[in-house]
């Protein structure tokens, strides 16, 4: 079990993308550092996304200008300091009647492309879809509009967050629940569920959707409204058409679905956004969402789908900020950042929030608890790689050549799949090997080991889902093979 320290200036409760962000810049800026996750990290909303870096476009319409242009802006930011996770991605908007009109689409092009300051994406563009590879898949549609944003998987990228909040000197422990804190003087007594105790100057409630609950947890912390809960539900089918481009869709309900390759061989398609009640720890996709996104799909695409060719599905929850908005797909998705007491050690609780814009989350928070913590350094994330992120001139082709031919035996697919995941750091996976016995999908008992060694995973799902996505192409095979390596490296 990693070691805990009993004092520290900052406690994050919560291993998402939030949480591990702050670490990660609290921790390089000199601040001691103690992160919790009571489960894995990225084991719920973190790794239930679109898994899209990007302005988000949609959020034109709801005059969601500062968000987008931030957003924007960080994604030039996280391209270049993850060049090996995040990848450029073309999108296509089939241009269809009864729909957003034309000089619409345009106009909020010719916005997204220019708000966020310098891109080294291409701009947009009107183009004819009919008969050339942009209409890959569609029905009878003769134009639309293509733009730049990027991919990501989501739950690597907080695991290498992580991993830099760790090596800056912060402790990351999962599986480690929080149960409650009290106030002693200028600093908060914490309880885990392990029964020790832990002295912090603040506390970061990056909890999610359970921010309320550790909220009430904390003696004399201020109550907040409770978070909108969210969910957002995709599916994973078959592939659907050639090429690397992504489909955006727009629906007669104005909402927007993306259709994106994903994993070589499959298609995921979303997200939906419906009021969520209940336990946000395992959100089920339900019938009228399997039916809406099939209905969205078979819109456009020539050959239609329907529940029996999905592979798999996940689902997410997302704690909104409550902004009074009735409509669900309208509530704000900019973070809120809450100050939770007004004398004593204080908490900082974060309600809502995109993935694109965790770093800027962080840097924020930071900001306002800079009164309550020691001296701390300045900002530093927005230019330092992210681990396996300090590629050769920044170019993953070019990286992915040299790793093809140092390890000569990975095949094509798998050395791209591991070049993406650990970037520059696949030589700590793989090292001086020569070849590899296949557990299954291309992965290996040496970077089972690995991940367990070096990434906190325990579980087969937190080696075959998060840290890869292996299970969608392997069983229960491969599966009992990774828990026997995970028990021998316990």
């Amino acid at each position: 079990m990693t070691s805990q320290p009993s004092e520290v200036d900052l406690l994050i409760i919560g291993g998402g993308v939030n949480g591990c962000g702050i670490a990660r810049d609290a921790a390089g800026r000199g601040l001691s550092v103690l992160l919790v996750e009571r489960d894995d990290l990225a084991a719920h909303t973190s790794s239930a996304s679109t898994k899209l870096i990007h302005g988000g476009l949609r959020y034109l319409e709801y005059y969601e200008f500062r968000l987008v242009r931030e957003a924007l802006a960080e994604r030039e930011v996280i391209l270049g300091i993850a060049p090996h996770l995040v990848k450029p991605m073309r999108f296509v908007m089939p241009l269809v009647e009864d729909m957003r009109p034309a000089w619409m689409i345009r106009t909020g092009l010719f916005l997204y492309d220019h708000i966020g300051g310098r891109t080294s994406l291409p701009k947009s563009e009107g183009v004819r879809l009919e008969g050339t590879p942009w209409g890959a898949g569609l029905k009878h549609i003769e134009r639309g509009f293509v733009y730049s944003d990027a991919w990501v998987d989501d739950a690597r990228l907080v695991a290498l967050n992580a991993i830099s909040a760790a090596e800056k000197g912060a402790t990351i422990r999962t599986r480690t629940g929080f149960t409650g804190a009290k106030r002693e003087g200028d600093r908060w007594i914490a309880t885990l569920d392990d029964g020790t105790n832990v002295s912090a100057r603040a506390i970061v409630n990056t909890a999610g959707p359970w921010v309320s609950r550790v909220l009430g947890e904390l003696e004399g912390a201020h109550a907040e409204l409770p978070p909108r809960l969210v969910k957002g539900s995709h599916i994973i089918v078959p592939r659907m058409y050639e090429g690397e481009h992504s489909y955006i869709l727009q629906n007669d309900d104005k909402r927007i679905i993306f259709a994106i390759p994903y994993e070589r061989d499959f298609t995921v398609i979303g997200t939906t956004d419906k009021p969520f009640e209940g336990d946000p720890s395992a959100p089920q996709i339900d019938q009228d969402e399997i039916d809406y996104l099939c209905a969205s799909i078979n819109r456009y695409f020539e050959k239609p789908i329907g529940a029996g060719d999905i592979v798999r599905s996940y689902s997410g929850v997302r704690p909104l900020f409550d902004d009074g908005e009735e409509n669900a797909s309208a509530v704000t998705r900019d973070y809120v950042l809450k100050l939770g007491t007004s004398e004593g050690p204080q908490v900082l609780s974060a309600f809502g929030g995109k993935i694109t814009t965790y770093r800027r989350l962080a840097e924020h928070a930071l900001e306002k608890l800079e009164p309550f913590l020691p001296t701390m350094g300045k900002s530093w994330t927005g230019a330092a790689p992210l681990p396996g992120g300090d590629l050769p001139g920044g170019d993953f082709e070019a990286f992915l050549l040299m790793v093809r031919d140092r390890w000569p035996f990975l095949a094509a697919d798998n050395a791209e799949r591991m070049a993406r995941a650990y970037g520059t750091r696949i030589a700590l996976v793989l090292g001086d090997a020569r070849e590899l016995e296949d557990l299954g999908g291309g992965l290996s008992a040496r970077e089972v080991t690995y991940l367990a060694t070096h990434e906190w995973a325990r579980t087969a799902d937190d080696v075959l889902w998060r840290r890869t996505k292996i299970g969608l192409h392997t069983g229960e095979e491969t599966r009992a093979a990774v828990d026997h390596i995970l028990a021998e490296a316990a």
